[in-house]
């Protein structure tokens, strides 16, 4: 029998921690994904989801109900994003002739890449979507965090407003500016 969220949290805060395990169960595909689609690094979504779950079970306990639990979560999670991003805000990239294991096993990235596609494909493709990435880098914060839930997490638009507290028509602004940031940026690459 599946519990709902409201039974799991009642339970949370009654001292019950397999309850709150299920709530990570249930959420924690999408909280990493958000986390992986703002900062573009594994790394620092992995860091994002372990700060998202030890605040989420922090404040449970006052956790009033006057919401659903997933906006309250995705809202500490895009919380945790800015304050991540603003601390961190750099990126790494290593070569794909990169020598990994400098042992007897040593080999590159590009070694590594399975399949039958060319290497060159795997690459421009990567390279799109690295300068797709570059450019949502470019965003301010609040921009970066609407245009992630809409075209990332397809949230919907009283959903995003919600997590980020602020009125529809401020997201609306917000996803508009975004779009057109996104589009001269990647324009200017392109011409």
């Amino acid at each position: 029998m599946n519990l709902s969220d409201f039974e799991l949290i009642q339970k949370v805060q009654k001292g019950d921690a397999q309850a709150f395990e299920e709530l990570v169960y249930r959420y924690d595909e999408k909280v990493l994904n958000m986390a992986l689609s703002f900062r573009n690094s594994a790394d620092d979504a992995k860091d994002i989801y372990q700060e998202v779950f030890i605040r989420a079970f922090k404040g449970l306990k006052n956790f009033k109900f006057k919401s659903e639990f997933s906006t309250w979560l995705y809202r500490i999670t895009s919380n945790v994003c800015i304050s991540y991003n603003d601390k961190k805000n750099r990126t790494n990239h290593d070569s794909i002739d990169k020598r990994i294991n400098d042992g007897e096993d040593s080999a590159t990235f590009a070694d590594l890449i399975e399949g039958t596609e060319k290497t060159d494909s795997k690459v421009i493709g990567s390279e799109i979507g690295s300068k797709i990435k570059a450019a949502l880098d470019t965003l301010p914060s609040q921009q970066k965090l609407a245009f992630t839930l809409k075209f990332y997490e397809e949230l919907k638009i009283k959903e995003i407003a919600e997590i980020m507290n602020c009125a529809e028509g401020t997201v609306k602004r917000y996803l508009f500016n975004a779009t057109n940031k996104m589009k001269n940026h990647l324009k200017r690459i392109y011409d």
